[in-house]
């Protein structure tokens, strides 16, 4: 037996407990969860700037219930994986089991329960949102929708702290009234829950509104649970700033949203690292946990801010993949070692999930990728089109093989364009030759560049050395 089937086979095993100490939720320091942030390498780094406890994205509870458990091997995580398309729900590594929790979109106590004993051995704890403010939330019954409906909380709480053997949280906002909001904790409390996180602002408040650390101070001396403190980010600038907060609510613990997003190295007790170096080790931590791309530019757009619109910004701004991305921090080597490591030990670092479960995905890559023999005798490269280096229309790859074309008396180029969902990749034929990207663009004018770029490395026209450092050439 291989040793892919091997780790298949124990994972469908049941799962013997492992005893680890209970996670103590009094005098610490909590990264918040934040969707599209709290994924595993901002989860890592937070750890390892100082945080004590690191909160997941919310996942929704549908979404978790399909999912299948699976070890990667490649990258030494447990991967909680899709199977209609092999895409990853929730990653996470031994580095912070005993350190993580999983924010819960929910609001249904069976559903709730399902997840939790699919996921129970492999986190810290389990926290309940009830209170993003989110039209997506609030429309599913869940986040700031249970605020107004007690029971039906307090209900998805007791029945996670009786069946689970991991400490159980929720995390809320303040009702408009004081004395409704220590009622409503109270009730909360009396479930069994470890901790109970406050966001120190109503419902309808947004950041720009200033905090309530009052009404948490009041909350605070009103039960015997712990309160983690949130909410203070906009007065939050250095490491101190986050005991301030705490101690001005009186609160048991702190945890860090909007500041953590922005630099995480706000948990450094020693003090807060340069952006640069915070970007650079994210992104070695992207690239060591083949983190999505598009996620990995979401969470350096946050730390830049207005930095985008410095040339390197702009630059920055047109990257597609993680390879073009780490060029610009200058660890462009250090991508594609690994990359090329993920390749050789067989999966490229994707989940372990057996044909069947991706199947119908799998059928339809193979239908884009082979379009009926088009691409027979096509020359490819996986090139991707990055506006940004291109600083006018005149150098843009279909102008210059344009012109080329003219200058040799030969026939233009022309070029045909495939679609696959709502990607493209386009084939150029020029002088008796077809050339083509395997990169998918986002739209037909980027696949065409991407193709004509093609001609001209292939042609002798372009300096492949300097097309992978601009991370243009994937390959």
């Amino acid at each position: 037996m291989s040793r892919f089937k091997w780790l298949s086979f124990l994972s469908n095993l049941p799962r013997l407990k492992m005893k680890q100490p209970r996670l103590d939720y009094r005098n610490k320091i909590i990264m918040a969860p934040m969707v599209r942030v709290g994924t595993l390498p901002m989860r890592l780094l937070a750890l390892e700037m100082g945080a004590d406890i690191v909160y997941t994205e919310e996942l929704v509870d549908l979404k978790l219930i399909k999912s299948l458990r699976r070890p990667n091997p490649a990258l030494n995580t447990i991967d909680f994986v899709d199977p209609s398309d092999g895409t990853i729900v929730f990653r996470t590594c031994s580095l912070e089991t005993s350190r993580v929790v999983l924010q819960l979109g929910t609001s249904d106590a069976a559903r709730a329960l399902a997840v939790g004993k699919l996921v129970q051995n492999d986190i810290a704890g389990l926290d309940i949102n009830m209170g993003c403010p989110k039209e997506f939330s609030i429309k599913g019954g869940m986040g700031a929708a249970l605020l107004s409906e007690p029971a039906k909380a307090a209900h998805i709480l007791r029945t996670l702290t009786t069946h689970l053997d991991i400490p159980i949280t929720c995390k809320i906002r303040i009702l408009p009234d004081t004395l409704e909001t220590i009622k409503l904790v109270q009730e909360l409390a009396a479930t069994g829950i470890a901790a109970i996180g406050i966001h120190a602002r109503t419902r309808d408040e947004r950041p720009q509104h200033h905090p309530h650390p009052d009404v948490l101070r009041a909350v605070a001396s009103a039960v015997d649970i712990p309160i983690i403190a949130n909410g203070g980010s906009r007065n939050m600038h250095t490491y101190e700033d986050l005991h301030k907060f705490q101690e001005l609510c009186g609160a048991d613990s702190v945890m860090v949203a909007r500041a953590a997003q922005l630099n995480v190295s706000i948990f450094r007790k020693q003090g807060m690292l340069p952006i640069d170096e915070v970007i650079c080790k994210y992104l070695r931590l992207c690239v060591d946990y083949d983190n999505a791309p598009h996620n990995s530019k979401y969470c350096v757009q946050s730390i830049l801010k207005e930095l985008q619109e410095t040339p390197r910004g702009k630059r920055f701004l047109q990257c597609q993949t993680l390879q073009q991305i780490c060029e610009i921090w200058g660890l462009g080597d250090y991508c594609r070692r690994k990359q090329q490591e993920l390749k050789e030990h067989g999966n490229g670092g994707r989940a372990n999930v057996i044909l069947t479960e991706c199947l119908a995905k799998r059928q339809k890559l193979e239908r884009s990728e082979d379009l009926s023999d088009e691409y027979e005798g096509v020359i490819c490269r996986n090139m991707a089109f990055l506006r940004s280096t291109y600083p006018s229309d005149t150098q843009l790859p279909k102008m210059v093989l344009y012109v080329l074309a003219g200058k040799l008396g030969k026939q233009a180029p022309s070029y045909e364009t495939h679609q696959c969902d709502k990607l493209f990749r386009s084939i150029c034929s020029y002088d008796g030759q077809r050339f083509s990207s395997s990169f998918w663009e986002k739209n037909k004018k980027q696949a065409e560049q991407g193709a004509a770029l093609v001609a001209l490395l292939q042609l002798g026209h372009l300096n492949e050395k300097t097309l992978l450092e601009n991370g243009s050439l994937i390959s």
